[in-house]
């Protein structure tokens, strides 16, 4: 074994060390060769190498390599260069001053000594405090420190930069550089990205596999530009390519094949973008891919010792023995081809350390083999009888590890020999490819010429596979997601685990309501998902033959988290700017696609009224942005972050920060004038915010002069807010007017004049030469522009009059038509025809009116009528119609007379047209006959004037055939009554009938009629049945044979007093007790009435004596008569025959319950009761004394 140095660098003798150790038996010693030529003295024990003190430090430079020796063999290092260099040291510097505008970008730059390990360069203060790098400021790959823009808190004089020297274990500082930045108007225009580094539009990078590569895009510009990098030719999520550095830099920290392509930078802002493009090589120094193993082997045997390498380009290798290197040609037995180095009949003199050694461009690898060659009898090492499993579709080895002689193999004693899935390994072994079940069996090895064999049993297996991979869910923060993991493996196998793996550590599964649940069949379940179960999951199926995997990942998304670290810096006071900067929240899974930036003034606001206002948003990918301020306010800002999601919550709100007063920057808007009155002139303005005020003291000074031209002196005053008044300034007077902000510092930028004028009075003059044009219903007006308006001319009023004379009682229309503006014509459609109108003219302003011009009758000329008002028809037969019309309400003219058209309908399409003229105006009716009753006609009637016809009326209608009681009747029944429903017929005339009813209680049919019904009602409700009985109706029709008859029973209890028993309601003495008991009621409400008549007199309406039919209405007043206060007292004195209630002045027995409902049934017994709505106490309670007498009886 032989320990291998690294090259480096060496700045004093004590840095010489090249370590070199080696193990065997005997032991080895030890040698060195420098730049092909041994070097030092051999030694034993240990190889490494030191500086000797007396010699100097440049007489280690070189390339070396180590040699360890024993009588087996030599092994050796590979090349190993040291290179030799004195301490870094700082040459005398001067002083450097330089000078830029605000807005200029400029480059500081350090030049440390050079070395062949660069050092690393700080950019610090002489406080040793580094400088605040940003997008703005940077330092680059060559140490130089860059400004994209410079600001005047840039101005400084220690920018020191430090090279570090990790090797040396030195740092040098340079001399100080003092940067004066001077102001500048240039910031105000900005100016176009360009690139400090690299230049031109491409550039070539060839890096090595596995180091360190950074490609760098450092722009200036003002405003400072962002860079966003890409990959051409893929994604750049998809290589280990990391922004970094303020996004000046794409970091890639172990490169590798996959990030070979083309590359682009490219920087932007508000004036435009650059770019530059980079094409990345990815080349590989030698790696090993198969190294040779250290064996033992008896003479006589084939060896091979295999030694493969890769790079970019490919490597070379070459074979050397105990460090010489090997020639072919002078030895038959040996061949070389690629990394194979066959030795055919081994003896014991091939027993050495043979070195296998790969180089290409970047560098070389060795690695030392030792073979050793012995005598012994021919034996197999590995054990008989191993089973070996596999599962269908593997690869098996099966040893049968020989000493001394070649081992044949044979399959169900069938030899082996050249089987395509086969391969016999140098060690005896065979490894057969892609088994499958036709594969198991006994297998046999045996040692050629000897008796010497043993079996090895295969057994196949089905393979593990799985069946439903995990997907990639994309999943909200919160919910639960599933990833399924469902497989297949053989029954024989029943040992076997499932698991899973989040970016390659175990899942634990502790309990049920854990956050990750396995179950049974797989499937992994996720529950309360937030960000940190974002990752790769992968499911592996284990069995004791083989294991499958399959991997899927979740994705957890969310708004993001708000913004931290809000700072300000780089405050410039004069020009009123910052620079905010933040540290974006985590993104959760889904981009940032903006930053909201808010801020709150909090100087001229109370407290309570305080409130956040969105000042900016920047793109996603910034950190930092400057912002413009108002002097004299207090500001804090917070930020929010926005993706797909939605919005963060506001990050903490910054540190107050407050700006120094100043000028106006700007002066009010909305200069006007609002006069109302004549002599007056008030000058308004929008008031401007106190965030503007930009000091204390603030005022307007309001300028005003008349703007005739002849007065060049501005007349102003002080106001602390409009509106600012003026007296003594005429009607409507034109001004020039303007307001300035002033504050304790000095005044506003100068203000823009506007035109106002004073207050303006009513016009003094109407429109002249106003003149008419008729045209049909629309009439043509023209007049002169008005004079003398006194104030802004609005426009003009145009008022027709009319009298309409078709109406009962003449009426005036008037009309009113506003032109805006200043035309001077109006066409006024829409007027009634044949009528005599009034027009005159007004101009007005905002204060009102002027007077009206003269009047100016004119007339509308005659036109056609308007359809007739209305329509209707009678149907004297079944073959005439008389047609009824009202005459139209617009006439438009004399009427001369009608036009009466109809058709037959035939098949839903009119027939042959039928006219009749009517030329006496006054006749406005007409009756058509003979008529089709089977057919329907289209009627229309249209009146006339000498100017034409006008539009119809339209009916359709038929003639009215006989009419017939109806026979379709729906009825519904209650307790005492049923109601009849029909559908009259269309065409049917009115047929009067009455509805015939009987009992059935088993006696003879009594029939009795309703009163008349009409067909045409539709409805009809039959009272005056008994509860719960069974009742026979009918509608007879001419004869004794029912038209219509139904059978139904009332709702209610049966049991009534003419169905008791024995005929109870038909005995003469149940008779004559009812009868007896209504006459002892009636005496009563006699008396009572007697009683009452005492107390005021009555006005007895006739109405008493009229026959009060089966359903009595209640009187439409409630008292008949007057009477005095006196009179009623003393009547209320009196003792009543009807208890203590005042019946008051009713006068009736129905006033008494509003209505008496009285039956009598069949055999002329009386049953009912009293039923009414009474108002006082006293009469309810009488009423229901005389309800329930009648009901208990």
């Amino acid at each position: 074994c032989v320990c291998t140095p690294e090259s480096y660098t060496a700045f004093s003798p004590e840095d010489i060390y090249l370590p070199c150790e080696a193990t065997g038996n005997p032991a080895p010693t030890f040698r060195w060769v420098k730049d092909g030529e041994a070097f030092g003295t051999e030694t034993q024990g240990s190889g490494t190498l030191q500086a000797d003190q007396n010699e100097t430090l440049s007489y280690y430079q070189g390339f070396y390599r180590c040699y360890a020796s024993n009588t087996l063999g030599t092994a050796m290092t590979r090349v190993i260069q040291v290179i030799v260099e004195s301490q870094p040291v700082l040459l005398k510097q001067q002083k450097v001053h330089k000078r830029a505008y605000e807005g200029e970008s400029i480059i500081l730059s350090c030049n440390p000594p050079e070395s062949s390990t660069p050092p690393l360069i700080h950019w610090m203060d002489k406080k040793m405090v580094h400088i605040r790098q940003s997008e703005r400021v940077i330092v680059g790959l060559d140490g130089n420190l860059y400004f994209a823009n410079l600001l005047k808190t840039d101005s400084r004089d220690d920018y020191i930069c430090n090279a570090q020297y990790a090797a040396a274990r030195t740092v040098l500082p340079e001399s100080a550089v003092t940067l004066t930045v001077m102001p500048s108007n240039d910031v105000l225009h900005g100016k176009k990205p360009h690139l400090f580094h690299p230049t031109g539009l491409h550039s070539s990078v060839m890096a090595l596999k596995g180091d360190s590569v950074t490609l760098e895009c450092i722009p200036k510009g003002l405003p400072t530009p962002k860079v966003e990098w890409k990959k051409k030719d893929g994604k750049l999520d998809e290589t280990s390519g990391q922004v970094d550095n303020h996004g000046r830099w794409l970091y890639f920290d172990s490169i590798t094949q996959n990030d070979d392509g083309e590359y682009e930078c490219r920087a932007f802002n508000s004036h435009g973008s650059t770019s530059h493009s980079f094409s990345v090589s990815v080349e590989a120094s030698p790696y090993w891919v198969k190294e040779p193993q250290n064996l033992l082997y008896s003479p006589g045997e084939t060896v091979r010792l295999d030694c493969q390498a890769e790079g970019i380009p490919t490597p070379t290798v070459t074979w050397s023995m105990n460090g010489q290197p090997i020639t072919v040609d002078d030895e038959p037995r040996r061949s070389v081809s690629g990394g194979v180095l066959r030795l055919m009949d081994v003896e014991f003199g091939d027993t050495a350390v043979y070195q296998c050694e790969a180089t290409n461009k970047h560098g070389s690898i060795l690695t030392n083999t030792y073979l050793h060659v012995v005598e012994l009898p021919p034996q197999i090492l590995s054990s008989d009888g191993v089973v070996y499993k596999v599962t269908e579709g593997g690869d098996i080895k099966m040893h049968c590890e020989s000493f001394g002689s070649h081992t044949l193999w044979g399959f169900n004693m069938v030899p082996l020999l050249s089987h395509p899935r086969v391969d016999l390994l140098t060690n005896g072994a065979i490894e057969m490819l892609n088994v499958s079940h036709d594969d198991s069996g006994v297998y046999t090895c045996s040692i050629k010429d000897a008796n010497i064999s043993i079996n090895a049993y295969l057994e196949v297996f089905d393979r593990t596979v799985i069946l439903t991979s995990p997907q990639n869910v994309r999943a909200l923060r919160g919910s639960t997601v599933l990833l399924d993991c469902r497989f297949s493996k053989d029954s024989k196998l029943h040992e076997y685990q499932i698991v899973w793996r989040k970016d390659g550590s175990k899942i634990q599964e502790s309990s049920p309501d854990d956050e990750y649940t396995i179950f049974e069949n797989g499937t992994l379940k996720v529950t309360n998902l937030h960000s940190e179960h974002t990752g790769n999951y992968s499911c592996e199926v284990i069995t004791s033959l083989d294991h499958v995997k399959s991997s899927g990942s979740i994705t957890v998304v969310a708004p993001p988290d708000p913004p931290r670290d809000l700072s300000v810096s780089e405050i410039d006071p004069q020009g009123g700017t910052l620079t905010l900067s933040w540290t974006p929240g985590h993104s959760h899974n889904s981009p940032i696609i903006e930053f909201i930036i808010q801020a709150r003034e909090e100087q001229h606001t109370e407290e309570g009224q305080w409130r956040w206002e969105e000042w900016k948003k920047t793109p996603g990918d910034f950190s930092e942005v400057e912002l413009k301020l108002q002097p004299f306010c207090t500001y804090r800002f917070r930020i929010i972050a926005v993706n797909e999601l939605g919005h963060s919550e506001p990050s903490k709100p910054s540190e107050h920060f407050s700006t120094p007063p100043a000028v106006p920057y700007s002066n009010p808007s909305g200069v006007r004038s609002d006069s109302k009155d004549p002599g007056t002139l008030i000058i308004s303005w929008d008031e401007m915010d106190k965030r503007f005020h930009h000091g204390q003291g603030f005022q307007y000074k309001v300028f005003w002069r008349e703007a005739d031209g002849k007065g060049v002196h501005w007349n102003h005053g002080y106001t602390t807010g409009p509106p600012f008044l003026i007296n003594n300034t005429g009607t409507y007077t034109p001004f020039e007017i303007k307001v300035q902000a002033v504050n304790s510092l000095g005044e506003g930028p100068a203000p823009v004049a506007e035109i106002g004028h004073s207050g303006e009075d009513l016009p003094m003059e109407a429109p002249s030469g106003v003149s008419v044009t008729v045209m049909n219903s629309t009439v043509r007006v023209k007049w002169n522009e008005a004079q003398k308006v006194r104030g802004l001319l609005l426009g003009y009023k145009v008022k027709l009059i009319t009298t309409i004379q078709q109406l009962e009682r003449p009426e005036q229309e008037e009309r009113i038509v506003v032109v805006h503006g200043m035309k001077t014509s109006e066409e006024v459609p829409g007027l009634r025809l044949f009528s005599q109108y009034e027009l005159s003219v007004t101009v007005f302003n905002s204060k009102g009116e002027g007077p009206r011009s003269k009047v100016h009758p004119f007339n509308t000329p005659e036109g056609a009528p308007g359809p007739p008002a209305s329509l209707t028809f009678e149907s004297p037969t079944d073959k005439s119609l008389i047609l009824y019309w009202t005459p139209p309400i617009e006439r438009n003219g004399i009427l001369l007379g009608y036009i009466v058209q109809y058709q037959e309908e035939v098949d839903n399409i009119g027939g042959e047209v039928q006219m009749q003229f009517i030329s006496d105006p006054s006749v406005t009716h007409l009756e058509l006959k003979p008529l089709d009753p089977s057919s329907y006609y289209i009627f229309n009637v249209m009146a006339r004037t000498a100017a034409g016809d006008g539009p119809p009326i339209t009916r359709r209608g038929a003639t009215l055939l006989d009419g017939v009681p109806p026979s379709n009747i729906t009825m519904f029944s209650g307790d005492t009554y049923v109601n009849l429903s029909w559908v009259p017929g269309e065409r049917d005339r009115n047929y009067a009938f009455h509805i015939s009813f009987t009992r059935l209680n088993g006696g003879g049919i009594q029939w009795q009629n309703s009163e008349v019904v009409n067909s045409t009602q539709g409805f009809y409700t039959l009272t005056g049945l008994q509860p719960g009985t069974d009742y026979h109706l009918a509608i007879f029709q001419g004869n004794s044979t029912p038209h219509w008859q139904e059978k139904l029973r009332t709702n209610g209890p049966g049991m009534y007093l003419s169905e008791m028993p024995g005929g109870f309601a038909t005995q003469g003495w149940f008779i004559g007790l009812i009868s007896a008991v209504v006459l002892l009621v009636l005496i009563l409400l006699i008396l009572c009435l007697i009683k009452r008549s005492k107390g005021g007199k009555y006005a007895v309406k006739d109405k008493e004596d009229k026959e009060v039919d089966s359903e009595a209405r209640p009187m439409k007043d409630e008292t008949f008569g007057e009477y005095s206060d006196a009179d009623e007292k003393r009547s209320d004195s009196q003792p009543s025959l009807c208890g203590d209630s005042k019946l008051g002045s009713d006068d009736s027995l129905a006033e008494y319950g509003d209505s008496v409902d009285i039956q009598f049934n069949e055999d002329g017994s009386f049953i009912g009761q009293y039923s009414g709505r009474g108002t006082r106490m006293g009469l309810q309670t009488e009423r229901h004394s005389y309800a329930h007498t009648l009901n208990t009886l």
